[in-house]
């Protein structure tokens, strides 16, 4: 069975992310994007398809090619490793009716996967991956039209493509060259063995700061940690930065759609606050204008922000394409989510961790503060937020008895705060009068149940999870 979660399609290697079912899902893609064909609206009918450093990505992207193509639709095949956000750039820049990378973000080693991107580079919807998941039901290995991945490009059916110069050129004209090159600010990059090196560093490089990059060989065992920026993961990072006096340390998860920051004193910047930076940066010191999008596990910090620039906060459920939509729809300056993952008004509708990591250069050089003075500006301003996350792993018989207490009961434990409301748009989510909250949803990738709980001291967020942990168990 192939089913989408929040970020596309994950599974293990070898169980259920195999050559068979990379080709089931290439057949339900090309047979869907004929079915649709009407709808092109002047797109090229074509798909950009990339993938990245893990283990099978170069082979899977070549079978997910042979069958497209051999449905006769062109693939545009990008012929080096590519971050997840320069797939999703290319499909908006050529126009593409689709798009399509093999990744497991940063999920584990032994996962892989396959995120989907339609129409201007925007990840798929659910209404398009229910579609195809129908489909899927319908497809055997029969039905599977195939071109070998030579004759494909002998027949121009697949065209191999390098737009990675047009990508960092886009992102060095949306930031301040000069003002950085001034700051001749000192960088340190962890790609955890992933695809961020290349990018990051030429960006960086032409901007004159000093790097020092490690970590940045193919592992496809990521160094034996999860490719995904934390600070848990991000150890070495944050002992280069305070042992060698550097000015920021930049971690990038396994596609590079998302980052993780270490400030100058060593402190890991939790993603909220990367939000929160950004955005009060771009609202007080450039002057631009425009509400934010946030998920329903992001900080309310960014709620104050905007009120306090005469803005608007726009609550989503979990899944970046819930942001872009919402984006697209209010004209907001920025989206994000607490995982780590951001854009802003301009650049592409998905997640751009070389971008945003590109951004908060800039925000250093423009203002010449230190990435703790400024969040220190900013919470002097409109308050502390302390965020708590939990995760509860649970088996697969759990689930239903679990949906059965949460969302059809709707019970919820004392939580000794007064309830302001409940919301059910994703999962449950609590909002207290104090201003504080607590949700708790299932993951969309793994068998987890998700708590988020943010107040205004760190002892009452982690006492909300305990309370709803010791609830579930």
């Amino acid at each position: 069975m192939i089913k989408f979660g929040t970020g596309g399609w994950r599974a293990l290697i070898g169980e259920e992310f195999t050559k068979d079912n990379v080709r089931l899902l290439a057949q339900a893609v090309a047979e869907m994007m004929k079915l649709h064909q009407s709808k092109a609206n002047g797109l090229d009918f074509s798909i950009v398809i990339g993938y990245d450093r893990r283990f099978l990505s170069d082979k899977a992207a070549k079978w997910m090619a042979e069958v497209i193509a051999g449905n006769g639709i062109k693939v545009y095949f990008i012929a080096r490793v590519a971050p997840t956000p320069l797939v999703m750039y290319t499909v908006k820049k050529l126009k593409t009716f689709f798009g399509a990378t093999i990744t497991a973000s940063h999920n584990p080693a032994d996962y892989n996967g396959v995120k989907l991107f339609t129409q201007g580079g925007k990840d798929a919807t659910e209404t398009v991956t229910t579609f195809l998941e129908a489909l899927l039901e319908k497809i055997h290995s029969e039905d599977i039209c195939s071109v070998d991945f030579e004759q494909g490009k002998k027949e121009n059916l697949i065209i191999f493509i390098d737009p990675f110069n047009d990508y960092i050129d886009t992102i060095l004209g949306m930031i301040d060259i000069d003002a950085i090159r001034e700051r001749k600010l000192r960088v340190v990059l962890d790609p955890m063995y992933g695809v961020a090196k290349t990018s990051l560093q030429t960006i960086l490089v032409t901007a004159r700061c000093e790097l020092m990059i490690f970590h940045d060989r193919h592992d496809t065992l990521f160094g034996g940690r999860l490719p995904s920026p934390s600070t848990h993961t991000l150890h070495r990072l944050r002992d280069t930065v305070v042992e060698n006096g550097y000015d920021i340390g930049i971690g990038t998860d396994g596609d590079a759609d998302r980052i993780g920051i270490i400030d100058e004193q060593g402190n890991f910047i939790h993603p909220n606050n990367i939000l929160a930076l950004l955005y009060y940066y771009l609202l007080k010191y450039k002057e631009w204008k425009g509400g934010v999008v946030r998920n329903i596990s992001t900080t309310h910090l960014l709620d104050e922000i905007a009120h306090g620039f005469g803005e608007e906060c726009y609550e989503v459920p979990v899944g970046f394409k819930h942001i872009s939509a919402k984006m697209e729809e209010t004209n907001a300056l920025i989206g994000g989510e607490s995982s780590g993952g951001l854009t802003i008004r301009g650049h592409i509708l998905g997640k751009d961790g070389i971008f945003a990591a590109s951004l908060l250069i800039e925000l250093l050089s423009i203002t010449g503060k230190s990435l703790s003075e400024m969040l220190e500006e900013i919470n002097q301003k409109f308050g502390y937020y302390y965020m708590v996350e939990k995760n509860i792993r649970f088996k697969p018989d759990q689930k239903e008895e679990l949906i059965e207490k949460l969302f059809t009961k709707k019970e919820l434990p004392d939580f000794g705060f007064k309830i302001q409301h409940v919301s059910y748009q994703d999962g449950i989510k609590v909002y207290f009068e104090n201003g504080g909250w607590i949700s708790t949803r299932f993951s969309g990738t793994e068998p987890l149940l998700r708590i988020y709980a943010e107040m205004n001291n760190e002892k009452s967020a982690s006492a909300l999870c305990d309370i709803m942990e010791g609830f579930l168990d």
